[in-house]
């Protein structure tokens, strides 16, 4: 499996978050700006050029005591600074099912 940091190309359009699986219960978690990990959303820290997510995913990688798999995932931002997933594949891993969630146009 090759790793996120050997990917050549990561490009990212928008704000975006490092996201992985904590290690002990699989629960899905944030990378947060003071480098722990957090279940909360809205506690992630938000990146919004390629160099910043970069770094912020070879930090997470680094950390593989706390979670696996980090990646870079999309988020939205609203007016309101509510950090919401920015695609289906991300809103299934926060809240699980797709029945009854709202439909994103």
């Amino acid at each position: 499996m090759t790793s996120p940091l050997e990917q050549k190309k990561i490009r990212i359009a928008g704000p975006s978050v490092v996201t992985a699986n904590r290690t002990w219960d699989g629960a899905v978690v944030y990378r947060t700006a003071a480098k722990d990990w957090s279940a909360d959303l809205s506690q992630a820290a938000i990146v919004c050029n390629s160099d910043d997510a970069k770094a912020l995913l070879a930090e997470s990688v680094a950390d593989d005591v706390g979670a696996v798999g980090a990646y870079i995932a999309p988020v939205q931002v609203g007016d309101d600074g509510k950090i919401e997933p920015g695609n289906l594949r991300e809103q299934i891993r926060r809240t699980g099912v797709t029945i009854g969630q709202p439909v994103q146009a």
